[in-house]
């Protein structure tokens, strides 16, 4: 028997010993078929014509016709003449009735012994109905397509091991149909992401993955080496340069869905590499991609979820609604009293921010714009559940932003936050190639100061693209993963990503 007829666990022992033991029987009957010439491993494709769901939304005119179905055996009730089973295909489960005297005895007798729960089976039969109404494949042909010598994790406890599911997406898949949601679910968003775009006359596009130089970015690169070239490359932390170059090439519209890769720490919303959509408009600014990305996430939300209204961990979320829009200061203002503008200096905001028990560096790096991203992140963020945007950032963290005109001290730079969490970053993008030089040198200085070894450079291709000229751009940045999370309501960034970053297991 491959089941525990008890509902309590079987402890860690005993769970090794009856996976060995089913190991074992299984590589008998495998060898068994190979002895009587029926390799299961021979078989090199299979006619499907129908699959669950379409069998049990079209049962009308599929009614007594016959169909052929594959996929992985589930569940068995053996009994003596005939037998019900339930077939999983890519769509979900189906039963199926098998009777010795419509597939003959020796089909019959292999079905009963030498099958096991996880084998890959092909049915050919007629689809009927059963006395209690499920809809099912009265079975006239059996065969095995593919032995599985490893038994599935018990039906009553499933796979609860959370490294085991990561490590092992595959055996995720088989045994919890909702993972398998998940990641239906996301196919469909990222399908959308790019209906949406594509709607709207954005054009997508491939940028390199590995680039030629460690940019003065704050994110770590990861670093291999080219043997050929003899050089040292960069897996990309960001697709924004070169997205940026094919505007001034003239473009107008680009977008890119492509993988991301930062050389940093792993929590429920980081994994070392993630995906992300990059989109840049000519001739718009920070305030039309505010409205397009509300209106993405609205659109998306009600194609993909049939509704604008979603739950996320427990928290009603209304993309339908307009979004709040608040200007950092107006935040910052709002949530903790603290006012930007009757800070006399550096100082006065610096003695703010000690009297509301937040602490900041000394020096250069503890200007008015440093002290107010730092009350942000204390006071502001973790009150943002509701689809959130807040706009006009400090120039000293927004080094691709353009100025404000009327206050340069700010750049016009938004984030939006849902669920008190950043999911997206845009700008009206800075098209001065001499403020840009500038901010990019001080960039890595300051980089450099805080990892000696690195080896961060201007980007001067960039530079000298900004030269002949980019028009007035608005860009966005956005998380799939996070955007998939929230849909799919899944705690952690690991749900969303089929096989996310894990430790080597130790032998």
């Amino acid at each position: 028997m491959e089941n525990n007829v008890n509902n309590t666990p079987l402890t860690e022992e005993e769970e090794t010993e009856r996976l060995a033991e089913q190991a074992r029987i299984r590589r008998e009957k495998l060898a068994k078929l190979a002895a009587e010439g029926k390799n299961p491993y021979e078989k090199t494709r299979y006619d499907v014509t129908a699959n669950s769901s379409y069998i049990k939304s079209h049962f009308e005119e599929l009614e007594g016709k016959q169909v052929s179905i594959a996929g992985r055996l589930m569940s068995r009730r053996i009994m003596g003449k005939a037998s019900f089973s339930h077939l999983s295909d890519r769509d979900g489960l189906i039963q199926i009735y098998v009777k010795r005297d419509d597939v003959g005895e020796e089909d019959y007798m292999s079905y009963k012994k030498d099958y096991d729960i996880g084998d890959i089976i092909g049915i050919k039969g007629f689809v009927f109905k059963t006395q209690t109404g499920e809809i099912s494949v009265h079975c006239t042909h059996i065969e095995m397509l593919s032995k599985s010598l490893r038994p599935l994790p018990e039906k009553q406890h499933g796979l609860t091991n959370i490294d085991l599911k990561y490590r092992q997406r595959d055996l995720d898949l088989i045994v919890n149909p909702e993972v398998r949601s998940t990641f239906v679910k996301r196919s469909q968003i990222i399908g959308e992401i790019r209906k949406y775009l594509d709607a709207r006359g954005y054009l997508e596009v491939d940028t390199p993955v590995l680039t030629t130089l460690e940019i003065g970015a704050a994110a770590r690169p990861f670093k291999t080496h080219h043997n050929s070239l003899d050089i040292d490359m960069y897996l990309r932390i960001e697709t924004e340069l070169y997205l940026k170059r094919l505007i001034v090439g003239g473009l107008e519209r680009v977008y890119e869905v492509g993988r991301i890769f930062r050389n940093e720490g792993m929590d429920a919303f980081h994994n070392p590499e993630f995906t992300s959509v990059e989109m840049y408009q000519a001739y718009t600014d920070y305030h039309g991609m505010m409205d397009l990305i509300e209106d993405m996430y609205r659109t998306i939300a009600q194609n993909v979820c049939g509704t604008t209204k979603i739950t996320y961990q427990g928290t009603e979320i209304d993309m339908g609604a307009p979004w709040a829009r608040h200007t950092m200061k107006e935040a910052v203002k709002k949530f903790c009293g603290a006012d930007y503008d009757s800070w006399a200096d550096d100082a006065a905001a610096r003695d703010c921010a000690k009297q509301l028990g937040v602490e900041v560096e000394e020096g250069e790096h503890a200007t008015k714009g440093h002290v107010l991203i730092a009350l942000f992140e204390a006071f502001v963020e973790d009150k943002l559940i509701q689809p959130t945007i807040i706009y006009d950032y400090p120039v000293e963290n927004s080094p691709l932003a353009k100025r404000k005109p009327a206050d340069p001290a700010f750049t016009e730079r938004f984030e939006y936050f849902i669920c008190a969490k950043e999911f997206g970053n845009a700008f009206s993008e800075l098209n001065d190639p001499i403020d840009q030089k500038e901010r990019f040198v001080k960039q890595v200085k300051e980089k450099k100061a805080q990892e000696p070894g690195c080896n961060a450079q201007v980007d001067e291709d960039f530079i000298t693209a900004l030269e002949y000229g980019l028009p007035p751009t608005g860009g966005l940045g956005m998380g799939v993963d996070r955007l998939v999370m929230l849909l799919t309501d899944s705690p952690t960034i690991r749900d969303v990503i089929l096989f996310p970053t894990m430790k080597p297991k130790t032998k």
